[in-house]
């Protein structure tokens, strides 16, 4: 038995009010059923994108389950309940579960120094371990030079060789930067410790013994039945993108899977099906950077909890002309999956899930707050140093509703209050003061958190 800053320049907004004012409008009339449709099937009937595939399952109940918009423009073909869909990044979790399952099975470490399994991958001293490239927390910048991914003919061989290890981001443990090349290279560590190819892994280890029958790793050249086609949507209208190479994606986001497919993933991984219960916990408790601090990530999985206050465990996901998103609430035992044909587009699956996970589950926090304490500690500019994957600065001002919060010479906006010195700057993203003296002084940095990028900023 089986045991992948963005602050938007309408910050204050975050989509909050909207999602809360369309989740009230929904729960307002018909039944529980007729409420998460409204919901989910809004998007597409509103153009925002092409199709979509739903799913909210509570224990044994199935609330919704439904396929809406089109698999196929070309051809006018309605989106099947079982179609698959390239799900980008959700991919992650599973290779930190065939990680953790070889961990299980006493072939590796998590504390293994990745210098054990790929010696030729110089770490200029830092001590990078599996863990810590779980975490999104070990600082490597893999430089791919002139790697194709849309070649056909390009075997993954070829990119092994030709990627090297360039200067750290940062040193290892000091924060957190999300990073698809760890990922990669821990595909070739399931290989070298599983003693297989890694799409074989994940067939003969996962997707086969839990009868996901409608998942394997992507061959964007293979025939499959009730496929979705992806599609770009741009100012000149719908496009197709172009075909990817998955051989080359590999581990961070080479899986292919359906909605179905993904809730007994959830269920099983929830369920005590596919991890030891001690390697349950690691996967699934926040990791901390090397001065303790808290993150919203643990090992290849987000882990937080909502502005609603929803503890959530889950991931999302973007592949060209795809977008995804699988969510567990464990204090439900729900698992909700949104998958969408379209990407980018002006919709998030993450949204539309966390916004029917709340129709189902009001969440403890009913009213949203807005900090009314002193703002004088708190006003001031404060400027990227480290994490994340781009410099910027937020100015912090006094508004007559809070402090509020310009990101870039954005515009200033008040943001919901999280308690202590944490504030909601979208859904999912938090930004946290630091204090000279602990709770007292005069603070002087700001961290900004999205599960998968921990930013540090500096009060100039």
């Amino acid at each position: 038995m089986l045991r992948s800053l963005s602050l938007r320049s309408s910050l204050g907004a975050i989509a909050l009010a909207t999602l809360a004012a369309s989740t009230a409008a929904a729960q307002s009339s018909g039944t529980l059923a007729d409420r998460l449709d409204s919901i989910a099937g809004a998007g597409v009937r509103q153009g925002r994108a092409v199709g979509m595939v739903a799913a909210v399952v509570r224990g044994a109940d199935t609330l919704l389950f439904t396929p809406y918009g089109k698999a196929d423009v070309e051809w006018d073909v309605p989106m099947a309940v079982d179609a698959m869909f390239e799900v980008g990044s959700i991919a992650k979790q599973f290779a930190a579960a065939a990680i953790l399952r070889l961990k299980d099975a006493g072939k590796l470490s998590l504390d293994d120094p990745i210098t054990k399994w790929l010696p030729d991958l110089g770490t200029s001293g830092n001590g990078v371990t599996l863990r810590r490239m779980l975490s999104h927390t070990s600082g490597l910048d893999v430089q791919e030079r002139d790697v194709d991914l849309f070649n056909p003919r390009f075997p993954r061989d070829s990119a092994t060789r030709l990627m090297k290890l360039g200067p750290f981001q940062f040193p290892t443990g000091t924060a957190q930067a999300y990073n698809n090349s760890a990922f990669w290279l821990l595909g070739l560590v399931v290989e070298k410790a599983g003693g297989m190819k890694y799409e074989d892994y994940l067939k003969k280890q996962i997707f086969e013994p839990l009868g996901m029958t409608r998942s394997m790793y992507c061959d964007s050249y293979a025939s499959v039945p009730r496929r979705a086609h992806g599609y770009h949507m741009l100012p000149m209208g719908i496009r197709r993108p172009p075909t990817v190479n998955y051989a080359l994606v590999f581990a961070p986001g080479a899986v292919c899977s359906t909605a179905a497919d993904l809730v007994t993933w959830l269920q099983a991984l929830h369920g005590g099906k596919v991890l030891s219960p001690e390697s349950y916990a690691e996967m699934t408790t926040p990791a901390t950077l090397a001065d303790g601090t808290p993150l919203q990530y643990g090992l290849g999985i987000k882990v937080g909890e909502d502005y609603r206050g929803l503890r959530y465990i889950g991931h999302g996901g973007t592949a060209p002309g795809f977008r995804a998103d699988a969510t567990w609430y464990p204090d439900a035992k729900m698992a909700v999956v949104v998958l969408m044909n379209t990407s980018p587009a002006p919709l998030s699956p993450g949204d539309v899930g966390g916004e029917l996970a709340r129709a189902v589950l009001p969440g403890p926090r009913q009213e949203l707050t807005y900090y009314t304490g002193d703002p004088a500690p708190f006003v001031g500019t404060y400027r990227h140093v480290v994490g994340g994957n781009r410099a910027f600065t937020i100015e912090v001002t006094q508004s007559p509703a809070g402090l509020a919060f310009a990101p870039s010479g954005g515009r200033p906006e008040p943001l919901p209050w999280a308690g202590g010195l944490t504030f909601y700057a979208q859904e999912n993203v938090t930004l946290t003061f630091r204090r000279a003296n602990g709770d007292t002084g005069p603070a002087i940095e700001l961290r900004r958190d999205d599960a998968g990028n921990h930013s540090i900023l500096k009060k100039q």
